[in-house]
This record gives structure tokens, sequence and C-alpha cells, in this order.
């Protein structure tokens, strides 16, 4: 059976590991940040400290799955990763967010199963991915490999659907996109997307001007 120190010990490593992970986040505004990642963290490793219990307490009087909980988790953390993803509508943002709060809950897991070095580990090479990747993406696209689109349109349903649907059809595709209430019954709309070198911006406007309800866009590099 686990000691009380033990336990402790696992939920305040879980809750390091998470909050180094929760940190990064937060210090990028991004929807899921630091006590979202400690909570998941923390949480996952009390299911498998659960886990334990309960097979170390009814293993000798009946079958009991030692990875049952720690599935579960690995399942259900799913709910969160939707969220950070719904919350910024059309836009692929929070993919990456999603994938964090999936990872810490692996972390959780781990510690709350004992697995301390795969755990550090672990979040060492995410912490690099998160940190060092983000530049290396930026450096090796750089700047000129986006366009902003800045538009206002009739407020409805699909429009959004179409501005993307166009750009993918110039092999553009969306990295974020925004939405706000703009005057008359306009919504404003921001997309930063990827850029394609030959497609000029007059020729992007005349195309994305043929769209239903547009009454205003303007394209930057």
């Amino acid at each position: 059976m686990v000691s009380n120190i033990e336990i402790l010990a696992r939920l305040a490593l879980a809750c390091v590991l998470g909050g180094l992970i929760g940190i990064e986040r937060e210090r990028n505004k991004h929807p899921a940040g630091l006590r979202t990642h400690v909570l998941v963290c923390i949480s996952a490793t009390l299911v498998m400290l659960c886990n334990i219990y309960i097979f170390e307490k009814y293993k000798n009087f009946t079958n009991v799955d030692p990875a049952r909980l720690g599935a579960q988790v690995i399942s259900g953390i799913g709910f969160l990763g939707a969220g950070t993803i719904i919350k910024e509508g059309v836009s692929v943002r929070g993919l990456t967010t999603a994938a964090s709060l999936w990872a810490v809950a692996c972390l959780g897991i781990a510690v709350g199963l004992g697995f301390y070095a795969g755990a550090v580990l672990a979040t060492s090479f995410i912490l690099i991915i998160l940190i060092t990747f983000s530049k290396f993406e930026f450096l090796y696209y750089g700047k000129s490999s986006k366009v902003f689109i800045t538009a206002k349109m009739r407020n409805k349903e699909g429009n959004i659907e179409l501005i993307t649907r166009r750009l993918s059809e110039f092999e553009m595709y969306c990295n974020n996109v925004t939405v706000q209430p703009a005057e008359d019954d306009l919504i404003s709309i921001k997309v930063k997307a990827t850029a394609n070198k030959s497609v000029s911006n007059e020729k992007l406007l005349q195309e994305l001007y043929k769209i239903e309800g547009i009454n205003y866009i303007k394209i930057s590099d």
C-alpha cells in the first residue's frame, strides 16, 4: 500500500509538473492556463492512486484491473480539450492547448503510478516542444508566410465558413479567426492565414468580394 508520505510526494510532483506546462500556456494567453493544467495533472494522479488503493484492498477478493481508471482518464480528458478548441470558433487555435491538457493527464497517471523518471523526462520534452518549437516555426515560416484579412459582413450563419473555404481553394489555410460584433448588424472578422505567393492580394480581394454579405475587406501581409 502506498504510504501517506508517498501520496503527498506524488500529488506535489503532479502539481509541479502540471504547473510548469500550465505556466507556459498561461504566459502565451491560451484558453487553459496554470490552474487548469495543475488541476488536470493532480486529478489524474489521484485517480491512479485510487486505482492502486482499490487494487491493493480487493485483489484477494475479486479480479481488479489496475489500469481501468487510468484508461477512463485518457478518454475522459477529451471534453476539456474540445472546450479549448470550440472556444475559438472556426479557428484551429487551441489544438496545442488541447494536446497539452491530454499530455498533463498522462503525466498525472505516470506520477500516480510512481513512474517518476518517465513523468519528469516527458515534462522536459513537452516544455521543449511548447517553447522552442514555436520559435522554430516562426523562423522557418517567417512573417512573410502569413496574410492578415480584416472583413465586415452581415451576421449570417455560414458566412465565416465561406471565407475560410474560399481561402482553402487558393491553398491558404486559417491559423486563427476572431469574430466581434460591429455596427448595423455587421460582424468584424479577423483572419490570419498561410500566404500563397502565387496569388496576389488584388486577386484575392476580387474573389472574396464575390462572397455574399461582404461589406468591407482589407488584406495585409
